[in-house]
């Protein structure tokens, strides 16, 4: 059944902290494209219709970095009005551990993908610094 709203609405997406515990380092990905294209950001994209938010953040995480993890967890819904300059997104974040010995390998749209610091992160895109910050102040690091 197809429904047709008057109203918009917004798109959802999902974005994943992914830390290395040994290093206390996160996972980047280095944006291919605009909006902030050559920025760093955390690996996620946009919700498909038959899919939930954490099999969105998983895929996403592997179509980007080319890393497998079996499970998320969530830390939270990011509803800033205008976090993202193509319109009105709602992300559901995050955190994933990685898996032993990860290597990233940037796909999709991502141009680079790599490790950082969590004491020295570069500039983010979107609201992703606060979404690290909510996920290390969870983790007690």
């Amino acid at each position: 059944m197809v429904h047709s709203y008057e109203y918009p609405r917004p798109a959802v997406s999902a974005d994943v902290v992914v830390v290395d515990q040994e290093t206390n380092n996160v996972l980047l990905i280095q944006r291919l494209r605009d909006p902030f294209a050559g920025s760093w950001a955390l690996p996620g994209g946009f919700m498909e219709m038959d899919e939930s938010a954490e099999q969105c953040a998983i895929r996403e995480l592997e179509e980007e970095t080319g890393l497998v993890v079996q499970q998320v967890v969530q830390l939270g819904a990011y509803s800033g009005v205008n976090r993202d300059p193509r319109g009105r997104v709602v992300t559901v974040a995050f955190l994933a551990i990685a898996p032993g010995d990860s290597v990233p390998i940037a796909a999709d749209d991502a141009a680079d993908a790599k490790w950082f610091s969590i004491d020295d992160l570069p500039a983010l895109a979107f609201d992703h610094q606060r979404i690290i910050a909510d996920a290390i102040g969870k983790m007690g690091k």
